[in-house]
């Protein structure tokens, strides 16, 4: 009989510790420790493992010379969605292991079945799509309602891990998904599927399977009510690739981020569009968040960020009130609160304006979260716009970074975003002096200014 041993595991980071506590030594979390029962692996079941795995226990590797190891391009897997295969770099490479991540019924499971039916329709590859949670009868109506049903593409119900790497080695497939990997379960651990030593055991087979074997791996996580994966931190360690599925389900359009990539950049941004046909690519996604009325309105705003390699523009709006309560509202809803606080602090201190005796409400159009410091000036902008009841200008664009000094910094890629405001009709630029172009771009006219008191002059130049 194996030897069991009681542990526990803390659900936010994963760390362990041999007994219970109130709080996680390592992150911090409250009442965040669970109990779990693992059986020491033995050697039968070690051999149980080896059958149905052919993994037979840890491989022997040689030190080489870093001069004498050899760089081979990766191969590429393109996955027919062009969107896709930008925020991975220019397609699935061959051994590499990706997970993606998202909300309930965002379009994770829908978004791979359309990749691995146009990889096995076009591309002539052998997918294997294996799903713990439906039943191949659900995901054969998905099929019909994506118009799919006709795809050479093989399914699998399977929630054993082992079970799992022993069908692929008989299929060898070159992409297998799994969904999702809190479904799945292994020998090695008596826990329950789902908790933390599952899914790292799990986890682990299955990278160690796709490093072995050259076959491209997809995991789809389940995510917290803070929107993070679930499950141990490590198991994003141990992927090379981590998609963020983002977006309102009351709304048509979709966000697949990049937050870690060893094969490409990472921040990357690819927009989808869900139709009844299921997900469509956005080529131009800077037209959509840009839908705006044909007047001026006071409190809006365009800027131009830079999400992984292209710049995109979005709509920053504000709403400026006065306050019935004693402590003024600061809401902000795509951007992050603490930053809007400090921003009205600078533009109080550095520019004479206060919102004390104001509710302040943020909004960026599209559902799009801004990550970069360069929406801070058309943040103010467009506060400042909706303080005084003046409208800027519908052709003008305004990015650049605020310190706390009231310093406008520069921003990455400025003059690139410039150009691409230029190309969308935008006729007047107010941006970072050390981002103003060394020549003349035709078509619009640059603002540089180095200080926030020289933006909010040009913004009631604007105005008028």
């Amino acid at each position: 009989m194996a030897k069991v041993k009681r542990s526990y595991h803390c659900k936010e980071c994963g760390a362990q510790t041999p007994q219970w506590a109130g709080q996680c030594s390592d992150c911090g979390t409250w009442n965040s420790l669970e109990e779990e029962v693992q059986a020491a692996t033995s050697a039968a079941s070690q051999t149980i493992i080896a059958k149905h795995t052919g993994y037979a226990g840890d491989q022997k590797s040689e030190v080489q010379s870093l001069s004498n190891v050899t760089s081979e391009e990766a191969v590429r897997w393109t996955t027919g969605l062009p969107e896709l295969d930008r925020v991975l770099g220019g397609g699935l490479v061959t051994g590499s292991v990706v997970l993606i991540g998202g909300d309930p019924g965002i379009g994770k499971s829908t978004l791979l079945l359309q990749a691995m039916a146009s990889m096995a329709k076009k591309s002539g590859l052998s997918p294997l799509y294996i799903s713990g949670e439906e039943s191949l009868q659900q995901i054969r109506l998905r099929a019909e309602r994506l118009q799919l049903e006709q795809t050479p593409l093989d399914l699998l119900t399977e929630t054993h891990a082992e079970q799992m790497i022993a069908t692929a080695r008989t299929r060898n497939p070159q992409v297998m998904v799994i969904d999702s990997i809190q479904t799945v379960f292994t020998e090695l651990s008596q826990s329950a599927p789902g908790t933390v030593a599952q899914v790292r055991e799990s986890a682990a087979q299955l990278v160690r399977f796709a490093k072995s074997s050259g076959t491209t791996l997809i995991l789809v996580g389940h995510v917290t009510k803070q929107g993070a994966l679930a499950g141990p931190r490590v198991l994003e360690h141990m992927v090379d690739t981590v998609l963020y599925f983002e977006g309102d389900t009351s709304t048509r359009f979709r966000i697949l981020r990049a937050v870690k990539n060893r094969f490409g950049a990472i921040n990357e941004l690819g927009v989808f569009s869900m139709t009844e046909l299921g997900l469509k690519e956005v080529s131009n996604p800077s037209a959509i968040f840009l839908s705006r009325g044909e007047t001026s309105l006071a409190g809006s705003i365009v800027t131009v960020i830079r999400e992984g390699s292209r710049p995109m523009l979005v709509e920053v709006q504000a709403l400026v009130d006065d306050s019935p309560l004693g402590n003024p509202r600061r809401v902000s809803v795509g951007l992050d609160q603490n930053r809007l606080s400090m921003l009205l602090a600078i533009l109080h201190r550095h520019g004479g304006i206060t919102c004390n005796d104001q509710d302040v409400f943020i909004n960026v159009v599209g559902g799009v979260k801004l990550s970069e410091t360069g929406a801070d000036l058309a943040m103010l902008a467009a506060v400042l716009s909706s303080l005084r009841n003046r409208p800027i200008p519908r052709d003008w664009i305004i990015f650049g970074e605020v310190g706390l000094t009231g310093e406008i910094r520069p921003v990455q890629a400025g003059e690139e975003r410039i150009r691409d405001a230029q190309k969308h009709g935008f006729s007047y630029a107010i941006v970072p002096a050390a981002n103003a172009p060394r020549k003349e771009i035709k078509g619009i006219k640059v603002i540089p200014v180095r200080h926030l008191s020289e933006a909010i002059d040009a913004m009631q130049n604007a105005e008028h």
